[in-house]
């Protein structure tokens, strides 16, 4: 038998505490070489493109693939989403598919989630900071629900090109998370956050780093290709950086791709894996002064640990379709 999850019944078994959890230990897997992580495949059909994100967590006992499509002409000629996932958990023992879940919500938690890892070993540990925010969608919010899981915050701070896109922010959040949030009127607003988080789709960068404070972290969440960045040269040269995977930063990552290939920094200044990080393998901040900076490209073993995690509450909880395939 296998089990059918719809997005609702994702969302009422996973909470961004237990997705860091199990997201940490996939990170330590990866730097412990117990984790099968292949590239992902892309295929271009003519209105669209296919990725397949497969993955294997050997300690974890976690076996999965996700298919995420990318069709622009969706919304307009088939009232469906332009991105669609959705994640193919096996038995590693048997191959069976045990369960088919929606991939949508499940995807946006588990990048929040690791952020919230990254923050949680590299952002300053005092009580009360403020979290700045870069956009104001649907990652921005998972974002903040990982920020506010990972550090004491007094507030936050969202800018958005979108004044109703930001209203929607505040409405939402703030109360879901008892925290006050501001509006900024600009990005230079910002700069007085302790944990700075891009997550837009700007291919180009969203703030003057030399404007950063020190011992400021960052999450850098919204550029995959290696033509987009939306943060500058001067930070990334600040800043310690560390990436979730370093093939992917050095394959995907316009943020430190450009830089690199202008000359301004060299292929060393990658400085640590978020595995790495996680495992003492190597130290994450070392003062308070320290720029810390988290690239987050989405790693496979993410949705991997994360949809072994929603399989097993969900059938704990009776929730969800078992069907004969």
């Amino acid at each position: 038998m296998t089990l059918i999850l719809s997005r609702s019944e994702v969302a009422s078994v996973l909470n961004m505490k237990d997705c860091m959890a199990v997201v940490e230990q996939a990170f330590g897997e990866l730097a412990a070489g117990t984790a099968v992580l292949p590239l992902r495949t892309a295929i271009a059909p003519p209105d669209g493109i296919s990725l397949y994100m497969p993955a294997y967590l050997k300690q974890m006992g976690a076996l999965a693939c996700k298919v995420v499509t990318v069709y622009k002409n969706n919304p307009a000629k088939y009232n469906l989403p332009t991105t669609i996932g959705k994640v193919l958990l096996q038995d590693p023992g048997t191959g069976d598919v045990m369960c088919i879940m929606d991939g949508g919500y499940l995807t946006a938690v588990r990048t929040g989630a690791a952020s919230g890892v990254a923050t949680r070993h590299l952002a300053r540990k005092d009580t009360g900071q403020v979290a700045g925010f870069f956009g104001a969608g649907v990652q921005a919010k998972m974002q903040l629900w990982a920020m506010a899981e990972a550090r004491s915050l007094s507030k936050a701070l969202v800018y958005d090109l979108s004044e109703e896109a930001m209203k929607k922010f505040i409405g939402e959040m703030g109360p879901k998370l008892n925290l006050e949030i501001i509006a900024a009127a600009s990005p230079d607003e910002l700069m007085k956050a302790d944990i700075l988080v891009t997550a837009t789709s700007s291919p180009t960068p969203l703030f003057d780093g030399n404007k950063v404070r020190e011992g400021t972290h960052i999450n850098g969440i919204g550029s995959h290709t290696p033509n987009a960045r939306e943060l500058d040269s001067a930070i990334v040269k600040r800043s310690k950086f560390v990436g979730d995977s370093m093939e992917a930063c050095f394959k995907e990552a316009g943020d430190i791709m450009i830089p690199l290939n202008a000359g301004e920094i060299q292929k060393e200044h990658f400085y640590a894996e978020l595995g790495e990080i996680v495992t003492g393998r190597k130290p994450g901040r070392l003062d308070n002064s320290e720029i810390t900076l988290f690239k987050s490209n989405g790693l496979a073993i993410q949705d991997a640990a994360t949809a072994k995690l929603v399989y097993e509450k969900a059938f704990a909880a009776g929730i969800g379709l078992q069907v004969e395939i």
